[in-house]
């Protein structure tokens, strides 16, 4: 059951996997979210750090001070501290105990929220290093592996108008496998390593743990140059890759001049600036170059997703790693059945980048979509044929 617990003018409501202050949502990783549910969940009692640390990391090999830094987190969350305790009281020797008075009711479906269908039981793998990678499974027809790229929240992503579509279309036909990369969603934030090592890596746990033996691979924009790099090292797995809006080489990389270099790490200093705040014309204009047809309420739903996805220095950090993103020598490898789309008129990954993954892997089509938009939207005529190309390829080739 999920329920929504009330306190001191905050909500922790953990069907939509949001802490609200008077209605304001207010961002939260994942550990210090599940921290915080899990003592309100149990606040008739104290709660030892050794079920803490099951409850929360499966584990109990995590150091004290790992511990003790998300206490600190979900304390200040909520406004609150380790002098004045009025949330959450440590009990010296113990554990801890959420003090404030909790009403607990269950989470009611409201108008926004994610349809049943779509509203998957989230699990969790570890990747090689320890990080704890979230993933999610949609629909009942064959597999369908997505490739973490940059902003998604499994939980939010099937509620909002960025990312809602492509996991309605792509659960109705497929079951759709999708996973939240480190440092971004629901995964882990606090990682040391933000490498493109690690995201293949992270991809190799997701499908080992899930268990699907040999699946077609969706790879968009980011999670194109994953994609093509785990096919490209597990032939055997892959029957079908898919790519869109992707790039072979970084906007760091590409850059044929010092004024392109400029504007690659002048976004990254304005990316840490303005990231999530409504305040800021940041938002908008990093919407702009993802979804330059969108409404304003579709940038203003673009900002939102910045502020759940992603704190801004995560943000930053994935981004960087993006940006120096160079897989030209391993995608000639590849020996999948290749599609690639590239919507021709892209404004933040250029045609000639989807045109250039298509020279690269043998045989690969390539199929240009009629539209601006790096993020396709649900209205508009490309996202249609985009669905269509997909279910076609994947049926018929290989």
């Amino acid at each position: 059951m999920t329920r929504t617990y009330a306190f001191e003018g905050y909500e922790l409501d953990t069907r939509r996997y949001e802490l609200r202050n008077h209605g304001a949502l207010v961002a939260v990783e994942p550990q210090v979210f599940s921290v915080l549910a899990y003592l309100a969940e149990h606040a008739d009692r104290v709660v030892d750090k050794e079920e803490l640390l099951d409850a929360v990391w499966q584990t109990r090999f995590v150091t004290e001070s790992a511990l003790t830094s998300r206490i600190k987190d979900a304390r200040r969350a909520v406004g609150d501290d380790g002098k004045t305790q009025r949330v959450i009281r440590t009990i010296h020797g113990r554990g801890y105990r959420f003090v404030a008075e909790v009403i607990a009711r269950e989470s009611p479906l409201v108008a926004g929220d994610v349809d049943p269908l779509l509203d998957a039981d989230l699990g969790y793998c570890r990747a090689a290093d320890g990080v704890r990678i979230a993933f999610a499974s949609t629909g009942s027809g064959p597999p369908l592996v997505k490739a973490a790229n940059w902003l998604t929240h499994l939980r939010f992503d099937p509620t909002n108008v960025v990312w809602r579509h492509w996991v309605r279309d792509l659960s109705r036909r497929f079951r759709l496998i999708r996973y939240d990369e480190r440092g971004c969603g629901m995964s882990d934030w606090d990682v040391e390593d933000v490498s493109f090592d690690a995201w293949v890596r992270d991809l190799e746990s997701v499908v080992d743990h899930v268990g699907v033996e040999r699946f077609p691979l969706l790879g968009i924009s980011q999670g194109g140059a994953v994609a093509t790099t785990y096919a490209a090292r597990h032939p055997d797995r892959v029957s079908h890759l898919v790519l869109y809006g992707a790039f072979a080489l970084g906007r760091r990389v590409r850059a044929v001049n010092e004024a392109e270099r400029r504007d690659a790490d002048m976004l990254l200093e304005l990316l840490e600036t303005g990231w999530g705040r409504d305040d800021s014309m940041f938002g908008s204009m990093l919407a702009s170059q993802f979804m330059p047809e969108a409404s304003p309420e579709q940038w203003a739903s673009f900002v939102e997703v910045q502020r759940r996805t992603a704190s801004a220095h995560n943000a930053k950090r994935l981004m960087t790693v993006s940006q120096h993103i160079d897989v030209t020598e391993i995608a000639p490898s590849v020996r999948v059945p290749t599609l690639v789309l590239h919507a021709t008129r892209d404004r933040r990954v250029p045609l000639e980048q989807g045109q250039l993954f298509a020279d690269l892997i043998p045989g690969a089509t390539f199929v240009p979509l009629e539209s601006h938009n790096h993020i396709l939207l649900d209205d508009e005529p490309a996202w249609k044929v985009f669905v269509e190309e997909v279910e076609r390829f994947i049926s018929t080739a290989g």
